[in-house]
């Protein structure tokens, strides 16, 4: 019998901060960056849970959700909503609580959880912008960036009523534009003494260096030479997007994600 995945969401609202009272104003800049504060900042957090097992024949279930809500509810919800992390959870009293600690932290908590299921996946997310990954292989942090760009589909080794009958009207001379959204996802371990996989701000530099101001109110066919000459379909952006980041970024490119439209995504992921 083929296995099923079970995926259950839960919220909770928490404050943090990253503050060592051990180090002076300076040294926590260097360690955290632009989040460095002594005072809590909040989230909204979204935890998703994800489970796989094969269905009972009797009851038609992976495992009954009232005993996965339950458990989230006891080992998520009471022991972090509407509380500062660092100061009323014990876990966290020396322990950064970036989203990767959060992460390691739920899988310790929820990897037994009831019935016969597997955890296989969590995901963590601290704001629109931000979120993180569990799964056995690996931890990932995703950031989220917006780009407005015009293009046209046009293939130059067609003719023109080949490009109009394949492309429709993404083919007029003039070209269109998206507001795009792109996904940037790297792995890592956790820094011992920051908590994060790499420095969120040394991450979003690069990224805005490399690609959201290079891309950002231009005509992706005529103003970025990684695509002169292409047919800059989402398929093509995306891979230029992926060459653009792979080896530059202070962690490990897992995963580039693009967005063209609500309803339409292009991922480039790292060979396995």
């Amino acid at each position: 019998m083929s296995e099923v995945t079970l995926t259950r969401k839960v919220s909770f609202s928490a404050g943090h901060r990253y503050w060592d009272a051990d180090l002076s104003e300076q040294e926590n800049r260097v360690r955290f960056g632009n989040w460095a504060s002594p005072y809590n900042h909040g989230h909204n957090y979204v935890l998703w849970v994800s489970t796989r097992g094969t269905t009972d024949p009797e009851n038609g279930m992976v495992v009954n959700i009232k005993w996965i809500d339950d458990t989230l509810q006891e080992r998520v919800v009471q022991r972090f909503d509407q509380k500062s992390i660092n100061d009323e959870v014990e876990a966290f009293t020396n322990v950064s609580p970036t989203l990767e600690n959060l992460l390691m932290y739920f899988y310790e908590s929820l990897r037994d959880l009831p019935g016969a299921v597997e955890l296989t996946h969590l995901r963590l997310d601290e704001t629109p912008l931000l979120y993180g990954e569990w799964t056995p292989e690996m931890l990932t942090l995703t950031r989220t960036f917006e780009f407005a760009a015009s293009h046209r589909l046009h293939a130059h080794t067609l003719s023109a009523a080949e490009n109009e009958r394949l492309f429709g009207k993404c083919n007029r001379p003039h070209g269109h534009g998206h507001n795009y959204v792109l996904e940037v996802t790297v792995s890592g371990q956790p820094d011992a003494t920051t908590g994060m996989i790499c420095p969120l701000d040394e991450l979003d530099q690069v990224i805005e260096e490399r690609v959201i101001e290079r891309y950002d109110h231009r005509n992706l066919d005529l103003d970025l030479p990684e695509l002169q000459g292409k047919c800059t379909t989402s398929e093509v952006v995306a891979q230029a997007i992926y060459d653009q980041l792979e080896g530059h970024l202070p962690a490990r490119l897992e995963r580039v994600r693009l967005y063209e439209t609500a309803r339409s995504a292009f991922t480039v992921e790292r060979p396995r």
